[in-house]
């Protein structure tokens, strides 16, 4: 109830903001009727409420039954070794500026280090406003292609890494997890972390036996408090399984199919033979590569909202291995 009374008071505060900003606009659109100088305030007052209105738009279209919540977000580098954890990493902290741009708060659950390079695994709890309902357009399979830094003779490699959202889920919804169908390993936590690290078994692997999902926290100091966060993460992973099961029964009552999991590219990012971020699904597309690998997601994510509120479905393709393309 709580959370609800929050929202509805954010929007009543939007609707007065907006209207108080369109009465200040009328006042100076009179105003140069009567011939005030007043051009720049007019222009930087349109500009304020073009912002708060494109806000508005966005948060209105998160509606589903999560997405206020925090995300969990996962990320795994495609078939590739080196080429292919290195783009794993790079994205995983894309999404760590993306975050910090906005302001949310940002929790390393899992980051296993790459044999060479970037990362064989990486989850990140994001807390913010609206951050699962944010991120679950960035789920699915990004493709990176570009001339190989590992790569001695400087061929073009193609790249997959797979990010996978998960809302947090809150504390009073319940999911039963019978501690039978549970594998619990320790071990000595690895990369960067302070002196702690490879001391002690603190670090967690749970494995839910008849799902064989498999989650780990090697980020806090006590093996108690990583095996609370491992948990975390396995509820929220179970919770959305769930989910899944009963839209496929449903879509299969229906007679609808379509393509789920590993193979759905949704964007590609070109740094060679030319600079181009195009997303598969919206077609929106921007040249601006650093821009978004520094984190400015942002127009992706609102095409993508914009495309589900008006009923479109992204498309899918089918997946690719990794290697010289």
């Amino acid at each position: 109830m709580l959370r609800r009374r929050r929202r509805l008071q954010d929007d009543r505060d939007l609707a007065e903001s907006l209207r108080s900003k369109a009465e200040d606009l009328g006042v100076l659109v009179d105003w140069i009727g009567q011939g005030e100088p007043v051009g720049e305030d007019l222009v930087a007052a349109l500009d304020a409420l073009a912002a708060e209105v494109e806000a508005g738009e966005i948060k209105k279209m998160l509606g589903g039954e999560h997405d206020d919540k925090n995300a969990i977000v996962t990320i795994h580098p495609g078939a590739g070794g080196t080429e292919s954890q290195d783009w794993a990493e790079m994205l995983a902290r894309a999404y760590l500026r993306w975050a910090e741009r906005r302001d949310f708060k940002v929790d390393v659950i899992e980051w296993q280090p790459g044999d060479e390079a970037g990362i064989k695994a990486g989850t990140l709890t994001i807390a913010g406003d609206y951050a699962y309902g944010l991120m679950l357009a960035e789920a699915g399979v990004h493709r990176l292609v570009r001339m190989s830094p590992f790569d001695q003779a400087s061929r073009r490699h193609t790249s997959f890494a797979s990010v996978f959202v998960w809302p947090e889920l809150p504390e009073d919804v319940e999911v039963e997890v019978d501690e039978k169908d549970l594998r619990i390993d320790t071990y000595r936590s690895s990369g960067a972390g302070g002196q702690h690290v490879n001391v002690t078994d603190s670090a967690v692997r749970i494995t839910h036996l008849p799902s064989g999902i498999v989650v780990s926290c090697q980020n806090e100091r006590s093996q108690h408090r990583n095996r609370d966060a491992a948990m975390k993460v396995l509820k929220a992973r179970l919770y959305d399984l769930k989910q899944k099961e009963q839209q496929d029964r449903l879509e299969e009552i229906g007679g609808e199919k379509k393509a789920i999991g590993f193979g759905s590219q949704i964007r590609s990012y070109v740094l060679h033979p030319y600079q181009l971020v195009k997303d598969l699904r919206t077609k929106v597309e921007t040249g601006a590569v650093d821009r978004v690998l520094d984190g400015d997601f942002d127009p992706f994510i609102k095409a993508y909202l914009m495309q589900k509120a008006g009923g479109g479905r992204p498309d899918g393709n089918a997946p690719a291995a990794g290697g010289q393309g």
